[in-house]
């Protein structure tokens, strides 16, 4: 190793550059200084889903609830969100039921869905299927058939 050099007189010291000394420099704000409350603090702007081209969760349950109105059948699909297999399959309930039965209105998790649940009922009406309080590896959803429970389903509205 080196010996470190010593400092003379005459070299001028070097001081650090950081963020704070250069703004004290620039003359912008003081490090220690107050930000008066009477100035509104700028917001991020969001891009909201609607800019995206999606479509807002609370406009498609205000679309079927209209559509409810007219007499078509509602079906609520709850399903847990703590795994994407509930997904999965709510999602195949919602496309078969839609497919096989023209007129009907499935709607997924109207409501914040309670925890291991996965259930499939008519609004205001008849349980298809209730699996509440599932643990993981949630076997009794797994161990369903879905197409036969969808079929099942479509026979009992008829």
């Amino acid at each position: 190793m080196a010996p470190k050099k010593r400092r003379t007189d005459e070299q001028p010291m070097s001081s650090r550059v950081t963020r704070s000394s250069t703004r004290r420099v620039n003359g912008s704000t003081p490090v220690n200084s107050v930000v008066p409350a009477d100035l509104p603090k700028k917001k991020k702007a969001k891009t909201s889903s609607k800019e995206k081209g999606e479509v807002d969760e609370s406009s498609k349950t205000e679309a079927t609830v209209a559509k409810v109105v007219h007499g078509s059948k509602t079906i609520v699909v709850e399903h847990c969100k703590q795994c994407n297999s509930f997904k999965t399959r709510a999602i195949q309930v919602k496309n078969g039921l839609e497919n096989g039965l023209p007129g009907i209105t499935v709607l997924v998790n109207p409501e914040k869905p309670r925890r291991g649940c996965f259930e499939i009922r008519e609004e205001g009406g008849e349980k298809f299927i209730s699996l509440l309080d599932m643990k993981r590896p949630f076997a009794p959803m797994k161990a369903l058939d879905m197409d036969k429970v969808i079929s099942d389903m479509i026979d009992k509205i008829k």
